[in-house]
């Protein structure tokens, strides 16, 4: 970079910065230069926009970072522009994604005898395929709900994204494997990552609450029995799922037939963590497809939210405590082994955090800290988490077993 370049940049960075030194990027370095110091103004986020402002006419993007006690700017050259996406592909995805969940439902609300030919058994869903639009209905507004928060808090904070890319699923219990929106550009700082991570739990949650309340009110209450031959499933409870049961049906459920030589505290204790024993003879609600969209809706939320990588966990996360963070993660990779040993689920997910769980979306200015009310905000979603999550998503048992 030519002597004259860098004073120009320098004498703009000395606008915002008081400058301790200066190193010129140079061969094999991503910056044109790094300069370390002290901020004049206290609002960090107000002198990035006013350095950002003062260099786009020069094709320099700034980002700010912190080195033990000082502040640090990096100048790099070009602007991020992002690319435009192909609208079609989500769309062809989300038109497959509604078949995929139609056909899951259609499934799950399938109470005929069962064929021994599995092509009879197809073409008996497919008469009555109808039946599975409740379920895709619910299940689809909550991931539109979840996000769409997303894509609403990124364009009001400017920062560009993709549309929602549905997964299909076909075949799967609830016939997808979620959504996802792709950051185009990084979040300018970490109270625009967190906004846009909270967005999407929050505004799915808001969505699958009432829809489970409803759908259990549709729902019924049986014994649990392991008919000869069959095997049944049974889904897992997050505290707020056994809050919702309790609020329709006025207890808790499941409700065993024995507590065995337990109190009931240690009882619940046990089978929250472990699903065992299984409650036969016992006795549980039975719920609707509209409930199952409604507890599939508190799953993704509770899988979103644990704090790791890119997941909307690790994003507040690491809104909170920056770097720092990355101590947490082989804690969650422990536990999420362990609990491996009651749903082998969660081994999948050890192993997909362990391959992702270090990278984040790093903003452009890390040194704004989160303001108080979203460090409480921060604090809230992560007590979402503990509400619903679910130790044991799912429990199958066959007779024999």
């Amino acid at each position: 970079m030519q002597t004259f370049e860098t004073e120009n940049l320098t004498s703009i960075v000395g606008r915002v910065l008081r400058i301790d030194d200066i190193t010129i990027g140079g061969t094999g370095q991503d910056f044109l230069a790094r300069y370390r110091g002290q901020l004049y103004d206290s609002d960090s986020g107000r002198s990035y926009d006013q350095l950002a402002s003062n260099l786009r006419s020069l094709n320099v993007t700034p980002l700010f970072r912190t080195e033990e006690e000082q502040h640090v700017v990096l100048l790099v050259q070009g602007r991020i522009e992002p690319r435009p996406s192909n609208p079609l592909i989500n769309l062809v995805l989300f038109i497959f994604t509604v078949l995929s969940v139609i056909f899951a439902g259609a499934l799950y609300s399938y109470s005929g005898p069962i064929p021994s030919d599995q092509s009879e058994l197809l073409a008996a869903i497919m008469r009555g395929l109808a039946s599975g639009i409740p379920f895709a209905v619910s299940l689809l507004a909550i991931l539109l709900a979840h996000e769409f928060g997303h894509y609403i808090a990124a364009r009001y904070h400017h920062t560009h994204v993709t549309l929602p890319y549905f997964i299909p699923f076909p075949l799967s219990p609830f016939g997808t494997m979620g959504a996802f929106i792709q950051l185009k550009q990084p979040p300018k700082n970490k109270r625009i990552l967190l906004d846009i991570g909270v967005s999407g739990p929050i505004a799915g949650l808001v969505v699958a609450f009432p829809i489970l309340l409803y759908g259990l009110s549709l729902s019924h209450i049986e014994t649990i029995i392991l008919p000869a031959g069959q095997g049944i499933q049974l889904e897992g409870n997050s505290l707020l799922y056994l809050l919702a049961k309790y609020i329709v049906f006025g207890q808790l459920l499941p409700a065993p037939s024995t507590y065995g030589d337990l109190p009931a505290f240690l009882y619940w204790v046990r089978y929250f963590f472990t699903s065992q024993p299984l409650p036969l003879g016992g006795i549980d609600v039975f719920i609707s497809p509209i409930a199952w969209a409604g507890w599939a809706g508190l799953l993704v939320t509770a899988l979103n939210l644990i704090p790791a990588g890119q997941l909307d966990g690790g994003h507040v996360i690491y809104s909170l405590f920056g770097k720092r963070s990355k101590l947490l993660l082989p804690v969650i990779l422990v536990l999420l082994v362990l609990l491996g040993f009651v749903w082998s689920g969660w081994w999948i997910w050890a192993f997909l955090i362990l391959l992702m769980g270090r990278m984040h979306a790093e903003p452009l200015d890390t040194i704004t800290p989160l303001d108080p009310r979203r460090k409480a905000l921060a604090v809230v979603v992560l007590f979402i988490f503990f509400l619903v999550f679910t130790p044991v998503p799912l429990i199958q048992t066959f007779a024999g077993a």
